[in-house]
């Protein structure tokens, strides 16, 4: 049993710890956006922790109706270049919180008026001592290189802040219930996909919306794990231009979601089914891509998010079946810390 197994089978419990410990602050950093009225979210962060961030991103201009962009962390460590950021919340997300780049650019989007919100696994962190609002998103120690838990409960977490904010309980309904919709949805086979991608040079992982956040934390750890290359798309700009390269026997994953892009998605993944590629799809309405199985929580953002967990455990037992070791990617190392 590897840590990332371990860890994988430990996202239920993660997700409940913080569902129940976090409540009263998220309250009360939800309390607080509402008087703030920000005119923008910026996101800072990287690798795993940037696809959280692009999750939220999408979550946050659906519901709060915000425009969410992701500034890059050199602006201010490398190239020290001031941001305007006056009625602005700055949101950075970080395993760790010890990444010198990351605690960089919250600083200087603080000295630039933005309220700062950070989204850590390590409370007293260097960038959650920095921070307006530090939360601890509970996630428990994580020793797999590969994040898993913690992703996860990041996007919880801010899912968390969101419902707060804006009142929506019906969010706020879904992610109380999603600790048990998890713990169905680390159980799902995915080894169907195992047999299209062996002996492929590369795959293509397709989404939109928050779907398309998962896309890219897939990839990331088709990548960090199997060491086989993927590429995530928006099931739209795929069509643009990439799928030139989707020949016959090209093995496509299509993360489909019960929500209103689930249709277009779906289209996509049929079309490139019917030119011969090997597509895989977590939807019913597949007409020739084959349909992978999914836990349909019956909220579209907790949907997306749920569709990671299945996969996490399918991109775990491919790296040993092909004899690689997913606790030590080739390497990698657990902190990374960047300037």
């Amino acid at each position: 049993m590897t840590n990332m197994r371990l860890e994988i089978d430990e996202i239920p419990l993660a997700v409940e710890r913080l569902v129940k410990g976090f409540e009263a602050d998220a309250d009360i950093i939800g309390g607080v956006l509402r008087e703030r009225d920000p005119a923008v979210v910026a996101t800072v962060a990287r690798g795993s922790s940037d696809h959280a961030a692009a999750f939220l991103k999408y979550a946050i201009e659906l519901k709060a109706g915000r425009p969410v962009a992701s500034v890059g962390p050199s602006v201010a460590s490398i190239y020290q270049a001031p941001l305007k950021l006056d009625n602005g919340v700055c949101l950075s997300i970080s395993q760790s919180g010890r990444s010198p780049d990351i605690v960089a650019m919250q600083a200087a989007a603080q000295a630039g008026g933005a309220l700062t919100v950070s989204l850590t696994n390590v409370a007293g962190s260097p960038l959650a001592l920095g921070s307006d609002h530090a939360v601890d998103i509970r996630a428990g120690a994580e020793i797999g290189v590969a994040a898993t838990k913690t992703f996860v409960n990041s996007i919880v977490a801010g899912l968390m802040i969101l419902s707060a904010w804006t009142g929506d309980k019906a969010l706020k309904a879904a992610l109380d219930k999603l600790p048990g919709q998890l713990e169905r949805a680390v159980a799902l086979d995915w080894s169907p996909l195992a047999r299209d991608v062996d002996g492929e040079p590369s795959l293509f992982i397709l989404g939109r919306g928050p779907a398309f956040a998962i896309a890219h934390e897939a990839a990331l750890k088709f990548k960090e794990t199997c060491n086989q290359h993927a590429e995530a798309y928006s099931a739209a700009e795929v069509l643009h231009g990439p799928v030139s390269m989707v020949g016959a026997g090209f093995p496509v994953l299509g993360l489909a979601v019960r929500d209103a892009a689930q249709a277009a998605v779906v289209e996509t993944a049929d079309q490139l089914a019917r030119g011969g590629a090997a597509v895989h799809v977590t939807s019913d309405q597949a007409q020739d891509a084959r349909k992978l199985d999914f836990v349909d929580t019956g909220h579209a953002l907790t949907d997306a998010l749920a569709l990671i967990a299945p996969f996490y455990g399918f991109v775990e037992k491919l790296a040993r079946d092909r004899g690689l070791d997913p606790d030590q990617p080739v390497r990698l190392k657990k902190v990374t810390e960047t300037v």
